[in-house]
């Protein structure tokens, strides 16, 4: 496993990278491709890792996966970087990180959102604008859903969380009665 700050120095990098060349939503787009097919792709994974394929046939694969995303030489010259370094299993990690580092130079933060059953678009956009209020910046929703949580919402901004859930109020109820 790579390590996070690993994954933020990129980021940071890339940042600087794109904003001094102009070209910083375009990175932000082409590294999230990146992650995702890195991701998705077990085949990929388990050819970089392979230590019967040579150095020459591993730079091979991710010319053609460069050539066949269309990556802009920034892009391009990182995967192979990563690949060379043998941290290719950051590259999620550092598409969150720069994704997250290209919003707040806009001003944006990403709320996590999960709720058990999918809510009415005006109920996230009422929750939109006082999460809006409560940050004072502008909020993008990021939504999630899980049963588990039975009822209710939880929001992540950052570090901190608002849960409202149903499960939590149930083990904190529980908590309490077996206090006394």
């Amino acid at each position: 496993m790579i390590a996070p700050h690993i994954a933020r120095r990129y980021a940071k990098a890339l940042v600087e990278i794109g904003a001094e060349t102009g070209t910083l939503e375009t990175l932000v787009t082409e590294i999230g491709d990146l992650g995702a097919a890195f991701s998705a792709s077990l085949e990929l994974r388990n050819a970089m890792e392979n230590p019967l394929i040579a150095r020459e046939g591993k730079v091979a694969i991710l010319e053609e996966l460069a050539q066949r995303l269309s990556l802009s030489p920034t892009a391009k010259n990182l995967l192979l970087m990563l690949g060379a370094r043998r941290r290719l299993p950051a590259l999620p990690g550092i598409a969150q990180r720069l994704r997250e580092m290209n919003d707040l130079r806009k001003g944006i933060v990403r709320a996590e959102v999960t709720t058990a059953v999918p809510l009415s678009d005006a109920y996230y956009e009422r929750l939109r604008i006082e999460l809006e209020k409560m940050t004072g910046n502008k909020v993008t929703l990021d939504k999630r859903e899980d049963p588990s949580i039975l009822a209710g919402v939880v929001t992540r901004i950052g570090d901190t969380v608002v849960d409202g859930s149903l499960r939590t109020r149930l083990q904190q109820m529980k908590h309490t009665l077996l206090q006394d």
